[in-house]
């Protein structure tokens, strides 16, 4: 019981910041546990070592959306020359660059905007501190002491937020950084086949 009356009592000296700074708080988790998901769900890439292991048929087996997949039917198309697949590709990856990052700017803001809303906090119960000081001396020693508290408090909320936000927008930035890459080789490797089948076929029409 004298447990929970603590953090009853820390939440009331952290006094009106905490309500900024618990939105802050569920955006960054909420932020946090969507990008986690996507990633895993759809930037996965298929473990094709084996040399038994068809490239392809690797592919195939990825869920519905897959960053892969979703490249993947560009080279299948014989018919189109090599440059506009090229293009098509290009564009296709940065389409799925563009939705692997949704909401990754509000988690880079939130590192920024919660230690400032933290220092606000700070400011605040510093300022209601010192009010309580009078011409003569001190006047109201729990008041000053729960001034500093909010102001303590506030700011320690603030750099939590913001260190989990930090470390949570640096792992996916790497993260998509690492599915662009895989995305990349995918693509290179299906164009270097496609330009191997097409020189092969100029030289058969060349003999011919």
């Amino acid at each position: 019981m004298n447990h929970w009356n603590d953090i009853d009592a820390t939440i009331s000296a952290a006094g009106w910041v905490l309500y900024p700074l618990t939105g802050l708080a569920v955006a960054a988790l909420a932020i946090t546990f969507d990008r986690a998901y996507a990633l895993w769900r759809f930037a996965r890439v298929p473990d094709v070592a084996d040399a038994s292991d068809d490239p392809a048929l690797a592919v195939e087996r990825l869920p519905r959306g897959h960053a892969l997949r979703r490249i993947a039917p560009f080279f299948a198309d014989g018919a189109l020359p090599i440059p506009q697949i090229e293009a098509r590709v290009e564009a296709a990856a940065l389409r799925i660059e563009r939705e692997m990052s949704r909401g990754l700017w509000l988690l880079e803001t939130i590192v920024t905007a919660a230690p400032l809303v933290g220092l606000l906090g700070t400011i605040v119960g510093m300022m209601h501190a010192f009010r309580l000081i009078g011409g003569d001396g001190l006047v109201n020693p729990s008041g000053v002491t729960g001034g500093v508290a909010q102001a303590l408090i506030a700011t320690a909320l603030g750099l939590v937020i913001a260190l989990v936000a930090l470390f949570a927008f640096n792992y996916f930035a790497r993260r998509i950084d690492r599915l662009m890459e895989d995305v990349e080789i995918f693509a290179n490797e299906r164009l270097a086949v496609l330009r191997v089948a097409a020189e092969r076929g100029g030289r058969s029409g060349a003999a011919r």
